[in-house]
């Protein structure tokens, strides 16, 4: 069974067109990347996955359930964290996650759980409103984990994190993946390059791509970063075979793109042996996921 099942999905808000046949499953134990441009859909399918708007045409299942017909029963299954993360600042953290306990009926042990979990334990004793913007991130994160629930809805869950809390809520939603659902909506392309390790791709209402993120890597130009000896000039490098673009980062460094799966670099050491060049780094890329983005998002 899978967890997350959407089947044909149609939404519209008036005239204008939100979710167009919109069709996906998510399994246990996968993270999932959902990007899109602002205005893409994002925001609805999400809601439409935890039971906050109908749709149209089409059906939505979370863990098995009519979602439409079962919308209380879903929302046992789904932590949600959102973007803005609403919260009362003048209760105390331990307050707050025993308020939200106390509404799914959760045992107060999970609070020294999550609260352990999520890094809040130097910060537990204090009123929210006395916290960074990253702790406050947390106590939201902790929220939405005090049920255990399957499935983990997260938007924009790194938000105003220093970089020793990133690497710690990294590795926490990493684990967490193991045995839940997890989607993951961010604007910070690396955040999704470091988690998931599978993207969707929404523009304009529709699914533009839904693959694992090597094999969305996988089948794109070959890309290669070479520092020669010496500087050189773009014409000089259209010797090359199968080159289709080459970038001078800066001096002597071109990033050279080919159109081929065949592994350039042995052509480009036999290149600079044959013109007298020497070759003091080199080293191949994929395209990132910002620029993939780009591509099948750009009209």
């Amino acid at each position: 069974m899978k967890r997350i099942e959407l089947k044909n999905i149609h939404k519209s808000y008036g005239n204008q067109k939100v979710l167009n046949d919109v069709s996906f499953q998510i399994g246990k134990g996968e993270i999932v990347g959902l990007l899109g441009p602002n205005g893409a859909g994002k925001s609805t399918l999400m809601k439409i996955i935890t039971g906050f708007i109908k749709a149209d045409k089409g059906s939505a299942s979370v863990m098995g359930m009519d979602v439409s017909k079962n919308s209380l029963t879903v929302k046992k299954h789904i932590g949600y964290l959102p973007e803005h993360n609403p919260l009362y600042l003048d209760m105390y953290v331990r307050e707050y996650l025993a308020f939200v306990a106390s509404i799914y009926k959760t045992k107060t042990s999970r609070i020294d759980q999550v609260i352990l979990d999520t890094g809040l334990t130097p910060e537990a004793h204090k009123k929210i409103g006395q916290l960074s913007k990253g702790y406050r991130q947390r106590v939201g994160l902790a929220a939405a984990l005090i049920h255990d629930p399957d499935i983990l809805i997260l938007d924009e869950p790194t938000t105003g994190l220093d970089p020793n809390q990133l690497v710690e809520i990294r590795q926490l939603i990493k684990d967490l993946g193991r045995n839940k659902t997890l989607i993951l909506s961010s604007h910070i392309m690396q955040e999704i390059e470091h988690l998931a390790d599978r993207v969707l791709i929404i523009n304009q209402g529709k699914i533009m791509a839904d693959e694992s993120l090597k094999t969305l890597q996988a089948g794109q130009q070959q890309i290669i970063e070479v520092e020669f000896d010496i500087r050189i000039e773009r014409e000089f490098l259209d010797k090359l075979p199968h080159i289709s673009a080459a970038e001078n980062i800066y001096e002597h460094i071109w990033c050279l793109a080919f159109e081929t799966q065949d592994d350039m670099r042995p052509a480009i050491f036999d290149f600079a042996n044959t013109q007298g060049l020497k070759i003091l780094q080199m080293r191949q890329k994929n395209k990132n996921l910002e620029q993939l983005f780009k591509e099948l998002t750009q009209a």
